[in-house]
């Protein structure tokens, strides 16, 4: 097996079409035995460490470990089985252990001191480069944070709390998914399908025949589920859907076999007690020393004020919505479920458009073709097809190469919601950038998302649409992406987005989104289904006045998910309030739309409970004030937003920078000053609530 293992072989791309869940458990224990023994001839070596004899074998063996359990894990978010996730769980707790015993060994810590001492001291021993010593700054600060200062006996609990922590959020996310995949709701009455989009009725119909029932499926699913909150005319199907939706990892849904309460009660607990054991306060204060922000309360006191220039414009939003569903439908109660649709109907009626009218014009090639259109303009690279292995037929490899030719990196694009797929959208790397004895090791990047699929079972001829969201959508994680595959960082552990503060990774990522909002850019995205035509300027123009539609109550909600999981790590107190009660709480201080009383959000807020955002959601609001102040340099620009030489100044000094030095060192380096807020507020529309 281990002769065949397509896990152990690092020569170039993953082997995706061999790779089965029988691989993983072994693979695994070999790279974790071989890390073993590198540690222990480290440690027991009597030279004093250099890089080369010190950190660079250590890169590798770490490397080789880290890649093989990419793979694993990124099968197990994008093909989930049975088989996987038994082989994926099965191994998880050996890595956690692997990765917190390197994190607590004293020696390890030690030899890395040593290591700057000796640089310090002896002229003998080759500098350091800036990259290098911003590693070695990392090292230390990660064993301190990691548990290497206590003693064993805290040592073996600390570790004990990560190999648990691993597993809950690993439960918790298979909930998540289970709970999703195991809904259906199938409608037999055509009369029940009114105001759905004819391609949602379609996938409906196709779900449906594919178990052989008659009528139409619907699921929790985002292509499936969307499409009905914001169109179907029947309030019943909006309903159905929504409650199944918030409440179905919960006490109230469907099948408690998913509910996750009692895995959040106990991720909160080991967050603390972990928190606690390395001299911290709380898990938040433990989650910020690697962040831009410097405390808890700093970051409250952000979302605090945000909330208090937004939510003015949010409760006008939420008059108008409601004033408008009492007049054009004598509603005079709307609840959660009927937001979607009667703000779609007041857009329509205020804007002369719809969303379904948009779609047409996003077809998937040239959606992709204007999205590398923008890239090769403003940062002078170009995106082409390549071949490689993948996981499945819908998945695609390109090649992104330098204006000279030169290969730069290159990622997968898996675009389309599966059942065995995980929800949302995200960017992750598969290799990482770093100097070779006679080479640079070029980047891999995983770009995934879940949009809706073609309707026909040829995407050839009847490509799919995506929504002007799924287009924001794909430049958002296109800009992760950039960052992954641009940086110009030969240091392992600091390329790429690696070492990059956490709540100004969404820098890159949101900063793309702005360009879904320009004319010159648009035009070349579009093409109509039918006609091939692009998207008529009357239309952008709709599109330009409605784009800040609701803004305010958009504002308010992601405060209110990011002061909630904020407060969640830092001031709650699980022997007096639940996280029940203290959503309620935050939603009375910054939200304006009624909650339902069965909603049970968090019981499915992956971000924060398995997808590495605990006390860090607030994050996407932070690097918000970043990208649109970054923007705002481009938009400044003397010829056309999409500037060339804009573009080669955010290349090197975010992009290429990846984690060798601060990320408001970069954001100075290429704005000239720190950032301000001016820009945010309005892209926004919000500049009167200053």
């Amino acid at each position: 097996m281990l002769a065949t293992n397509p896990l152990l072989d690092f020569n170039g791309l993953p082997h995706f079409a061999s790779i089965t869940p029988a691989h993983i458990q072994p693979a695994m224990e070999t790279l974790i035995a071989q890390a073993n023994t590198t540690v222990t001839a480290l440690l027991t070596a009597t030279d004093i460490p250099t890089w080369q004899n010190f950190v660079t074998p250590l890169d590798d063996v770490h490397e080789r470990l880290s890649r093989a359990w990419a793979m694993a894990s990124h099968l197990n978010a994008v093909v989930n089985s049975a088989q996987l996730r038994e082989a994926y769980n099965a191994v998880l707790p050996a890595v956690t252990q692997y990765w917190t015993g390197v994190s607590q060994n004293l020696h390890l810590y030690n030899r890395y001191k040593l290591l700057i001492a000796a640089n310090e001291q002896a002229s003998t021993i080759a500098a350091l480069t800036p990259a290098q010593r911003q590693v070695l700054a990392n090292e230390i600060r990660d064993f301190r944070l990691g548990g290497a200062e206590l003693s064993d006996d805290k040592k073996m609990r600390y570790q004990a709390i990560q190999e648990e922590l691993s597993t809950l959020e690993s439960a918790f996310n298979d909930n998540v998914l289970d709970a999703t995949n195991e809904f259906a709701y199938l409608v037999t009455d055509a009369a029940m399908l009114a105001g759905l989009p004819d391609d949602a009725i379609a996938v409906a119909k196709a779900a449906a025949e594919k178990q052989t029932q008659a009528g139409w499926k619907f699921t929790l699913h985002a292509p499936s589920y969307m499409p009905v909150m914001q169109y179907a005319d029947n309030w019943l199907l909006r309903e159905t859907l929504y409650r199944a939706y918030v409440t179905r990892n919960s006490e109230l849904g469907a099948n408690t076999k998913w509910d996750n309460t009692a895995v959040i009660t106990r991720i909160l607990a080991l967050r603390l007690e972990a928190a606690r054991l390395l001299g911290f306060a709380n898990f938040a204060e433990l989650s910020l020393a690697t962040k831009m922000a410097e405390s808890p309360n700093e970051v409250i006191k952000f979302l605090r004020d945000m909330a208090a220039k937004a939510k003015p414009f949010a409760v006008r939003d939420w008059l108008e919505l409601t004033a408008f569903a009492k007049q054009a439908f004598a509603a005079d109660d709307v609840k959660a479920w009927d937001v979607a649709y009667f703000s779609e109907k007041l857009r329509e009626q205020r804007y002369a458009f719809s969303d379904l009218e948009v779609k047409q014009y996003f077809p998937e090639p040239q959606v992709l073709a204007g999205l590398f259109r923008v890239i090769k303009i403003i940062f002078g690279v170009t995106v082409t097809s390549a071949s490689a292995e993948v996981w499945h037929a819908d998945a695609r490899f390109y090649d992104v190469r330098n204006s000279d030719g030169s290969l730069l990196g290159q990622f997968y694009l898996d675009l389309y919601a599966r059942d065995a797929k995980c929800g949302g959208a995200w960017m992750d790397d598969a290799i990482n950038r770093r100097r070779l004895a006679h080479s640079i090791q070029h980047p891999v990047a995983f770009l995934t998302c879940n949009f809706s699929p073609p309707v026909t079972a040829h995407p050839s001829t009847k490509p799919a649409l995506f929504t002007h969201d799924e287009v924001i959508t794909l430049f958002h994680e296109f800009g992760h992406g950039l960052h992954q595959l641009l940086t110009e960082v030969e240091e392992l552990s600091i390329s790429g987005i690696n070492g990059v503060e956490w709540d100004a990774v969404e820098l890159p990522s949101q900063f793309m989104e702005n360009f879904c909002w320009e004319w010159d850019v648009l035009k070349h995205l579009t093409s109509h289904a039918e006609t091939g035509e692009p998207l008529p300027r009357a239309l952008f123009d709709k599109m330009l006045a409605a784009k800040n539609f609701q803004s305010g109550m958009g504002c308010v909600r992601q405060i209110e998910f990011a002061l909630f999981d904020m407060r969640l790590h830092s001031d709650f107190d699980a022997r007096h309030s639940t996280p029940l009660q203290l959503i309620d709480e935050v939603r009375r201080e910054v939200a304006v739309v009624p909650a339902a009383a069965f909603n049970r959000m968090a019981n499915a807020f992956g971000h924060i409970f398995s997808g590495g955002y605990a006390a860090g959601y607030y994050s996407y609001k932070w690097a918000e004030v970043l990208s649109a102040d970054a923007y705002a340099v481009f938009e400044e620009a003397d010829a056309s937003v999409l500037s060339a030489e804009a573009g080669a100044r955010f290349r090197s000094e975010v992009l290429a920078r990846g984690g060798s030095r601060p990320a408001l060192e970069s954001f100075i380096a290429f704005r000239g000053r720190k950032p301000e807020s001016d820009a945010l507020l309005r892209h926004s529309g919000m500049e009167l609530a200053v």
